[in-house]
Parts: C-alpha cells; structure tokens; sequence
C-alpha cells in the first residue's frame, strides 16, 4: 500500500530538511503535548516537528478535507517589521504591492534574488497595525528574510497553531470567536487566556481555515481546548498531501534556485505597477522573453507516486521534470507538479511517462489545483 506521507521524511521534509544534531534543533512549545499524542518527530527546517500522529497521515489528510484538523506551524519564522519605515522597506525588498491592501490584512509574496529573480522565499505577510507587520518566511529561511527585510525574530515567543478545514470555524468560535469570525486573509486581534494573541484567515492546505499566532506560554491550553472539541492532530506529511492536491507551491520544490515567480506561475504574486523592488530588472527580462518552463500539474494512471526529480518525458523527449510528487487520497492515484518546457507546448490532458526508479508511470497533464475546497475535484 502506497503511504501517503512516503515524500515528506525526517532528512527532505518536503523540501526543508536539516543535517542539524538532535542538540541544534529548536523545539516546539507543544512538544510535550505531541510526544503524549504519540507523533512522529522528525528534524524539519532546523526543528524538530510532528510528521504525523498514530492514526497516519492518510487519516489526518482526509479529516482536513471532512471536517477540521490542528497543525502547530511553530517552525515557521516570525520577523516583526515596525515603525515609519516599516512599509517603504517591505514594498522594495518583496515582489508584491502593498498598497493593493491596508492594516488588517494578510498578503502573499515572494523574496527575489537579485541576480536572476529565483525566489529565495514564498512569505506571508500579516499587516497588524499601521506600522507593524509580521513576515512569515518559511522554517529555513528565517536569518535570510531577516537580513534582507530587518525587523525582529519573535519566532521564539509564540506558537502557531492552524486550524484547517470546513468546521474549522466552527471548532474555533466556542473557545476563541474573534478568531472564528476573522476573514480569509485578514489579520485581528483576539484574546485566549486574558492573553493578546493574532489570528490571519490564512493557511495551506486548500481548504478554509484561521492560524493564530499565540505566546508559547498559553499555547498548550489552546491546543487542548481545540482538540477538546474534536479538532484531529494533524502531522506536517499531511499538510504536504494536502498543500500537492491543491497545487500550493513549496519552497525548495516550485520554487528555489533558478526557479522565478513566472516559472511557477505565480506572476500575480508580482506588484509591477508600485515602482522598483529588489530582482525586478532581472524578472523583467524573463517577461519580454517569456519564461523558459511552465509549472504544471501531472494525474497518474495509477496509485505509485512521482518523485521530485523523475524526468517527464513525450514520447523519447524530455519535456521537464517532477518538482513534487505524492499519492492523492482524494483522487485515489499518484499526483505530481513539474516544471515542463515551454517549447514544448504541452496541452492539457496530453499523455506523458514519468521515469520512476527504472519503472515508467504513465501519467497526463493537469490544470492546478487538482483538488478543490471540500474534497472536490
């Protein structure tokens, strides 16, 4: 039987793995709470972090899409930006425009290398006040946003905890309902405890759902209220299955070295009308020439997952490769995204063989997201 969280081990980790010793490893704030859960821990991102509890990541993917699950997200860094220059500096140094939201509000965005436009991070911004703003850079790439944004690392001070799924308001609104009641992508306050704490209508998995942004010291008692009210754990192998299904880019997969926001398909996520920002020249080249290779998605014939890294092929030719791969619990087979030629021209629904460990899969091409809100295709 194909596992689902077979792509996400303890050394890739989707894309976030670390040699780092057991001793260099930073530690959640709720891992006395997992290891009583029985998760499996694993190094990710310079952390160490459930990859699933006993029920498996099958189970938790397919509570995600039914009902409502509680990922802690802690690994994820947390840079506060402050002050009158605060804005000025976030709208050069990231891809997106800032002026197309305001305070209360929660925007996705890219850190460009300068040189060629590679996307060095996929960030979420939670715009808190007039003049602060939370950048959330993925686990590893903290000390870079953090040098090229400025601000302060506050990771260690909170934990966040997602709450995903079509209950998950509805799970969240007896123990904290300003958190409940937050729009998708807008930042509020809310109280838990008597404690300040942050809520976004944000996260990445495909389906609606809140993270909250809460000190570590009353983020236990949230953890417990929430699965208190039949909140399902839930592992970061399932937060990959879900995050592939929806066609939700991840850094060192779709994006990374040598891969731009274009390539990725991802050329909303550019403000090209607020001025100058850092890598713009160099993605405007790749604009007038039109980018080299298209992100893609690819449904298999059967259940046998791609791998990142397996060639796709049409025919005998080599059309791109398999950025992320896994098995679909919803679709019920293999799934993957792949950064395809654009020479090529590759229609949607035309067949392709995905070169696997000496075994071809035979597999046809896709538009993202290959799995809607609600388990929908």
């Amino acid at each position: 039987m194909v596992r689902a969280s077979s792509s996400l081990s303890a050394t890739d980790a989707a894309g976030q793995g670390t040699t780092a010793g057991a001793d260099q490893l930073h530690h959640s704030a709720l891992e006395a709470q997992h290891r009583a859960l029985g998760a499996k821990l694993a190094p990710f991102g310079g952390w160490l972090m459930p990859l699933h509890y006993p029920a498996g990541t099958l189970a938790e993917h397919r509570a995600c899409r039914a009902a409502a699950v509680l990922f802690d997200v802690s690994h994820l860094g947390t840079v506060r930006v402050e002050g009158p220059h605060a804005f000025a500096r976030l709208q050069y140094e990231l891809t997106n425009d800032l002026d197309k939201i305001a305070p209360g509000r929660a925007q996705y965005t890219h850190l460009l290398d300068e040189s060629d436009a590679s996307v060095l991070d996929d960030i979420i911004v939670w715009w808190r006040g007039p003049e602060s703003f939370d950048v959330m850079p993925n686990a590893s790439n903290t000390a870079r946003v953090l040098e090229a944004v400025g601000g302060r690392d506050v990771t260690a001070e909170r934990v966040v905890l997602a709450v995903q799924g079509p209950e998950a308001r509805r799970s969240l609104a007896p123990i904290a309902p300003e958190a409940a009641a937050v729009a998708r992508f807008a930042v509020a306050p809310f109280e838990f405890a008597g404690v300040p704490c942050t809520a976004a209508g944000t996260g990445y998995t495909g389906e609606d759902g809140v993270e909250c942004a809460v000190p570590s010291d009353v983020a236990p008692a949230l953890w417990e209220a929430l699965l208190g009210e039949g909140v399902v754990p839930a592992g970061l192998g399932a937060r990959d299955t879900l995050r592939l299904e929806a066609g939700l880019p991840l850094h060192g997969h779709e994006l990374g070295p040598g891969i731009t926001p274009l390539q990725a398909g991802l050329g909303w996520v550019v403000g090209w009308d607020k001025g100058e920002f850092r890598g713009r020249a160099a993605l405007q080249r790749e604009r007038r020439a039109g980018p080299p290779r298209l992100l893609t998605g690819l449904v298999c014939e059967g259940r046998q997952p791609p791998r990142q890294g397996a060639e796709v092929r049409r025919g005998q030719q080599v059309v791109g490769t398999v950025t992320s791969g896994n098995f679909s619990p919803v679709l019920g087979c293999g799934i993957a995204m792949a950064l395809l030629d654009s020479a090529a021209q590759m229609a949607e629904g035309e067949e392709v063989v995905i070169e696997v460990r000496g075994r071809e899969l035979g597999a046809h091409t896709a538009k993202l997201p290959f799995v809607g809100r609600r388990g929908k295709s």
